[in-house]
């Protein structure tokens, strides 16, 4: 199995259209092509900068001429659910004639969109590659190629992966702030090349406040990750 991550810009699509001229993001959390109506129907997630950008989002986007059909599930701040349905892009279009399908969720944002793409042949997935060229302007992200046990491996470990994904949302902002930058001063590395003063510097705070708050984080995360290894051992 051939993975491709591409990161595309359609000139046809309503949720890249409306992340252009709006600040809001779209998260795919389902989706199913009916291929008699030549439709792609989903679930999204539309978030925006705040509440006013996710109204004139939603607003732009249920009068797209591409869109079919855009219900409101539900709605809390500047988070929204929505079920939509539109009409085939080029882009969908030539990868279902190429026999490609969706391995994963898709993500649109300023402009783009994340796509994660199988093929089960190289030759169907450079032959997709190079159609979609003459269209569409698109950047290959990543570009794997699945063993049966590694698709496997993959699908019976989702739950492990959900665990630490969630682990990562559990943390604050200055949490997420502070271990990023952690680890990106090498405070982890060994021997350290950020100490616990530079970061308590680089945030204008004291050292017990930010040795606090790298705690606090990173008990988040090793919880998580320990509830993952269990997901893992159940799963095999």
């Amino acid at each position: 199995m051939i993975d491709l991550t591409l990161e595309m810009e359609q000139y046809d699509c309503p949720f890249i259209d409306t992340t252009v001229e709006h600040d809001v993001a779209f998260s795919a959390v389902h989706w199913e092509f009916d291929s008699n109506e030549r439709a792609l129907s989903t679930r999204m997630f539309v978030e925006g900068a705040d509440r006013g950008a996710l109204e004139n989002g939603l607003s732009a986007l249920t009068d797209h001429e591409q869109m079919r059909e855009a219900r409101l599930l539900s709605k809390q701040r500047e988070i929204a659910h929505v079920r939509t349905t539109i009409h085939e892009t080029d882009a969908m279009e030539t990868i279902r004639r190429n026999d490609g399908y969706i391995t994963g969720p898709f993500h649109i944002e300023s402009g783009s969109e994340l796509w994660h793409v199988g093929f089960d042949r190289e030759s169907a997935a450079d032959g997709t590659l190079s159609a979609l060229d003459t269209e569409n302007d698109f950047s290959v992200v990543e570009r794997s190629d699945l063993s049966l046990a590694d698709v496997n491996g993959f699908v019976r470990n989702v739950g492990a992966a959900m665990t630490l994904v969630e682990g990562c949302r559990d943390l604050s902002a200055t949490e997420r702030e502070t271990l990023e930058t952690a680890v990106s001063e090498g405070y982890f590395e060994s021997p350290r090349d950020a100490t616990l003063s530079d970061l308590a510097d680089r945030f204008d705070v004291s050292k017990p406040a930010v040795s606090k708050t790298l705690r606090r984080g990173e008990g988040k995360l090793l919880g998580r990750a320990v509830d993952a290894l269990d997901d893992i051992d159940d799963a095999n």
